[in-house]
Parts: C-alpha cells; sequence; structure tokens
C-alpha cells in the first residue's frame, strides 16, 4: 500500500473546505426553511403522516430510497379513535399521497429529478404498505386501488421494489387476505406496465441496494447491508446465513413465526455512521413463547454499534429488549408513533436506563399523543422533540451528524429545531 503524505497546503486546504462544509451543512435555524440536500451529505427522512411507517433516504450521490410507505384505513374506528394520532398534515389526501409529496418536494427543491431508485416494505402489514379501503381510489389502470405503497408509486416512478415475500407471497404461508391480494395484483401489474423490479430482500448482501448516480465516489465509505429477513440471519461472513426459525414442517400453523418476525433488517453505513432499521421485529417475549421468537438478541450481535436507531415496533412493549440497546447503544432514537401503545412504558425505562448502557442518548418521536405522556409521565418529558417529521444529516465523510426536526403541519419544510452535531462512532 502507498503512504499519502501531505503538504502543508495540502492539509490547509482540507481542513478549510471541511470546516466550509460543515458550516453550510450546519447552518440551520428554527423558523427557517429546511436547507436543501447536497452532494456528499446523507439524509434520513423519518416522515410523519400519523398512519404508519416511512423513511425516505437521500444517499450521498443522490441514490434515493423509501423505507415502508404506511397508510392506515381511514375508515377503520380504530384510526378514527383517540387511540390513534390524526392524519398528518390533514385528512384531504391519502398517507401515501402525502408520501409521495414530500419527497417530490424535497427532490425538487435539491434539483434532483423526482423518483424513487429503491423502495423497500419492511414487512406486510398496513402501516407499512398500506391497506385497501372503501375510500381508497382506484388506479387509472389496473385492476387495484391506491394505497401506501402502490399510491406512492402513482405519483412516483420507482425502479426497484424489494420485499420479504416475492415472487411466490408463500412464507411462512400463503399471503391471501385483501391488502396482500392488492399488492401482488400491483406487483403484477407495475412490472408488466412500469418496468419497475421486484426482488425478494437476500440476508447478508449489500449489492441488493447501492448506488447509483456515482457509485465509485463512496465505493469504500458506504454500504446497505441487509442484516435479516425471513428470519434468515447474516452471520457476520461473506454472505452466509443462518435460519433463526425452525422447520416449518415442525410447527402447527397457530406456532409459525409471526408477520412482525419475519421483517427485513438492515444496516447503513457512511464513513463512521450506522444507522439500523429493523422493521417490527420482537426481542421480547410472551410467557412460554419458545427463545428463537425473540428476534432482536441474535441480530444485536450481527449489528453492532450504532449512532442513530428507529425503534423497533414503534417502541411497542415487545421490542428493544436489554441485549439489542446494550450491543446497539444508539447515541439518538428515533420512535415512529401513530398509537397510544407507542412507546411501551417498559421500553421508555430501558432507552434511557444506564445500566443497560451508559453514556448520553436524545430520543425524539414523530406524534406523541397526550394519552401516552397523561400515562408514562416524567420519561416522556425527557423527549427532544415529540412532534414534527425527523430528519437525520449526516455530513459528507460521514463523521459528524445532525437532528432537525421539521414542522409537519403543512408543507413548508420549517425547522422547528436542530441538535448537534453529534460525532458519529
Amino acid at each position: 500500500m502507498v503512504a499519502l503524505r501531505w503538504s502543508r497546503l495540502q492539509l490547509l486546504l482540507v481542513i478549510v473546505l471541511f470546516t466550509t462544509g460543515l458550516r453550510s451543512v450546519y447552518a440551520q435555524k428554527a423558523g427557517e426553511r429546511l436547507p436543501v440536500w447536497t452532494a456528499g451529505t446523507l439524509d434520513i427522512h423519518h416522515i410523519n403522516t400519523g398512519r404508519g411507517n416511512a423513511t425516505f433516504l437521500i444517499c450521498p450521490d443522490g441514490t434515493t430510497l423509501l423505507i415502508d410507505a404506511g397508510a392506515l384505513d381511514p375508515t377503520d374506528k380504530r384510526t378514527q379513535s383517540a387511540r390513534n394520532t390524526p392524519a398528518v398534515p390533514n385528512a384531504d389526501r391519502q398517507a401515501g399521497e402525502w408520501i409521495a409529496r414530500y419527497i417530490t418536494k424535497m427532490m425538487t427543491m435539491s434539483q434532483l429529478q423526482p423518483k424513487l431508485n429503491y423502495a423497500q416494505l419492511t414487512h406486510f402489514h398496513d402501516d407499512h404498505m398500506g391497506m385497501p379501503s372503501s375510500v381508497s381510489p382506484k388506479a387509472e389502470q389496473g385492476n387495484f386501488v391506491l394505497t401506501g405503497i402502490t399510491e406512492v408509486a402513482a405519483y412516483l416512478p420507482i425502479d426497484k421494489i424489494i420485499d420479504r415475500g416475492w415472487p411466490d407471497y408463500s412464507y411462512p404461508a400463503p399471503q391471501t387476505d385483501v391488502m396482500m391480494t392488492n399488492y401482488k395484483t400491483f406487483v403484477d401489474w407495475q412490472s408488466r406496465n412500469k418496468g419497475t423490479i421486484f426482488e425478494r430482500s437476500q440476508p447478508g448482501r449489500n449489492d441488493q441496494l447501492v448506488l447509483k448516480r456515482n457509485p465509485d465516489s463512496y465505493r469504500n465509505t458506504f454500504e446497505i447491508r441487509t442484516i435479516i429477513a425471513n428470519g434468515q440471519l447474516w452471520t457476520g461472513k461473506g454472505t452466509e446465513t443462518r435460519s433463526l426459525f425452525p422447520d416449518l414442517s415442525s410447527l402447527q400453523p397457530n406456532q409459525r413465526p409471526s408477520e412482525n418476525m419475519c421483517s427485513i433488517g438492515i444496516r447503513l453505513r457512511y464513513g463512521t455512521f450506522d444507522y439500523f432499521s429493523g422493521g417490527d421485529m420482537p426481542g421480547v417475549l410472551r410467557f412460554g413463547a419458545p427463545r428463537w421468537n425473540d428476534v432482536e438478541t441474535p441480530v444485536s450481535t450481527i449489528v453492532g454499534p450504532v449512532d442513530v436507531h428507529i425503534l423497533d415496533h414503534h417502541g411497542n412493549r415487545d421490542s428493544q429488549n436489554d441485549n439489542l440497546l446494550a450491543a446497539l447503544r444508539p447515541r439518538v432514537l428515533v420512535i415512529p408513533v401513530w398509537s397510544s401503545d407507542h412507546p411501551g412504558h417498559d421500553v421508555l425505562d430501558r432507552i434511557y436506563s444506564q445500566e443497560i448502557y451508559a453514556g448520553e442518548r436524545d430520543v425524539f418521536a414523530t406524534d406523541m399523543l397526550e394519552a401516552n405522556k397523561l400515562v408514562i409521565g416524567e420519561l416522556l418529558d425527557r423527549l427532544k422533540s415529540d412532534k414534527g417529521h425527523i430528519v437525520v444529516r449526516v455530513a459528507p465523510g460521514g463523521v459528524t451528524y445532525q437532528i432537525i426536526t421539521v414542522d409537519d403541519s403543512n408543507e413548508n419544510f420549517t425547522i422547528k429545531a436542530t441538535f448537534g452535531p453529534y460525532q458519529s462512532w
């Protein structure tokens, strides 16, 4: 290997450019509009629609990825009740359209073509992919309705969609409910008429989600690795995996892995910055449940420390077990909230526990209900933000990052507050 030697002039130039870059990346103030994405920066937008998860990423070269596009049934009594958050910014449009508008506006402002290089569904639940309802508009072409990801695709071109079930959608049992029937009809039509590529998530692989615009500039600094899907866990060696679940033939139908257990988990790395997304994977066992129902513990041994973690299962009481938190040790945690049981009181207690892992941590929630605040009390008073879009902005090179909370009551992208810069691991 050839050693690199820097002259004083070269070193001074690098310092000046790096400092100038940090000033531009972190020159954000409350009340101002969120500055646009710039090349070399990684943006992770946790979009609040009040109807489920949606995380939009603009990678350092401009490659785009949407993880989940939740859309609860707006006519459902539960959705309309005080147990759920209201639609954000309002109920004039469905969640899928709001997500598509957010992405389109963000990319247009950044002088990028409004399109998605990738979309990924962590698993097949309505708050992650969309539920057909009596008010879901019919697609202009194709025998399906628009909700969640199918609605996003009606407004934005998508090059590739990755899920856990393609092409047969039969694991751990055939998927035949109305939501999956609508989605499978969309998959068939979208692939034949729009040229969208569909793939099954492949644990251990780091070549399914790759930079598309300028990969050579970030070849040694950027990676998205699939850690787990359908209970197949990367071992950390090459692309080798092992199964967490027993052979299905040995299980009764009611003992098979749940949909949440089958969630896709990915780890993103940019320089020294790490981010983990695990869908709704569980980690806290019900009484009498077999040990393999705990997905978080084996996953945690592979992922290792991260800077930012979007909580598994919205911080529901079956998630964020001691082993996961002790291994990941996140400096920043994001809670995607749409229900009064997000997060569980005991989950927050674990998150803030200095016994599980020492050090500071900042916790942000997209939309905390007053009912949660009343029941949980002072632990929720420690949140850095309990309402708004949550943007993770990672500086060029991935050495530092900032958290920006953005007003979600309109589409002006007004900054509510900024936090950091944080030093990545």
